[in-house]
């Protein structure tokens, strides 16, 4: 089976993949931190480090992933800091054991935690400049960000497989539903382009040359905000200070319109549910199962209710809507979780 393949990876393997492109490795080969994944960092003899990474089977076909190397590369012909695939033999995308993969320099650099209002106007200008380039072209292989696509479909496959006990069933679907209902109303006026997708600071590095983005795995067609709340996720008066100064380097290079503020809480639940889906439709995998061991009870869909009920207060307030106003007020304040900083991981 390739899905066990792909769970039984070994150094061999991975090793061999990278002498059949050319390369010569030291042997020195480690497992990064992933879950959707398999990547690892091997060693060359030329004292260079890349990456390898093994696409997860039955995720993406060949042609969504080279969709995906290809809106690197439009990125990379505009300057615009991404780590993209290495080419060999004029392609960027391989097969070993059944499974798709590709080889990327392995860049330094680290996770900003704290960002000044500087760096803040800086991510703004990348990102308005990589919506420019998105904006150039439509995808025609990857997901759009649909209440379908990430919230309906989610829905349908966690009580179909059994994962939601079935007292809590019908209040969870009614909530996920409201939440689709909200985000489709949303959308009338928003334009779709091509996006990072899962742009949380995680995602973006800093090293000695400045910021660069990285993992495009969720790359989509979606809206624009959806980029920009993922690099600030807190849902307090600070995230909203912080992604003004976010918009102003952003308007340098795009327009963005404030109207589409009020997607963000309604992105941030559709995250929560499709979230969960995520964990689900990968229980076979064992790394999920150690991953997430309460994934699944009565406890843990409770508070997926909690939260959405919560999300659904700061939707209706529609105070995110106005970057002038503060987060409303409700009985609680979510905290951050998972679930803010990975669509996938």
């Amino acid at each position: 089976m390739i899905t066990e393949d792909f769970f039984n990876l070994t150094p061999d393997i991975i090793l061999h993949l990278v002498e059949s492109l050319g390369l010569n490795p030291t042997g020195h080969c480690f497992a990064l931190n992933s879950l959707e994944n398999r990547v690892y960092s091997v060693r060359l003899e030329a004292d260079e480090n890349i990456v390898v990474k093994f696409y997860r089977p039955g995720r993406w076909t060949k042609e969504q992933i080279l969709e995906e190397h290809g809106f690197l590369f439009d990125l990379q012909e505009n300057e615009i800091p991404v780590c993209a695939p290495r080419i060999f033999q004029g392609k960027s995308l391989f097969e070993k054991a059944g499974i798709y993969c590709a080889i990327w320099n392995r860049t330094g650099g680290r996770a900003p935690e704290e960002l000044t209002t500087e760096e803040l106007q800086m991510l703004g200008r990348y990102l308005g400049r990589l919506h420019n380039v998105g904006a150039s072209t439509r995808t025609k292989h990857r997901n759009q960000l649909t209440a379908k696509k990430y919230g309906i479909e989610p829905l349908r496959f966690v009580i179909e497989k059994g994962f939601i006990p079935i007292t809590l069933q019908k209040k969870y679907s009614e909530l996920v539903n409201e939440v689709c209902e909200i985000y489709e109303s949303f959308l009338e006026e928003e334009q779709f382009i091509r996006i990072h997708g899962d742009c949380h600071k995680g995602n973006i590095l800093k090293g000695e040359n400045g910021f660069f983005f990285l993992d495009f795995d969720d790359f989509l067609s979606g809206p624009a905000v959806q980029d920009i709340w993922m690099v600030l996720p807190p849902q307090n008066a600070e995230g909203i200070v912080a992604r003004e100064a976010l918009l102003s380097g952003y308007r340098e290079f795009r327009e963005f319109n404030d109207s589409s503020l009020r997607l963000i809480e309604v992105l941030r639940a559709l995250r929560y549910i499709h979230y969960s889906a995520w964990i689900a439709r990968r229980w076979e995998d064992p790394s999920f199962l150690n991953a997430f061991p309460h994934f699944g009870d009565e406890e843990y869909w409770t508070k997926e209710i909690k939260d959405l009920e919560i999300q659904l207060a700061f939707i209706y307030s529609g105070e995110s809507f106005s970057s002038n106003n503060t987060m409303p007020e409700v009985k609680e304040e979510l905290p951050l979780t998972n679930k803010d900083f990975f669509w996938d991981m």
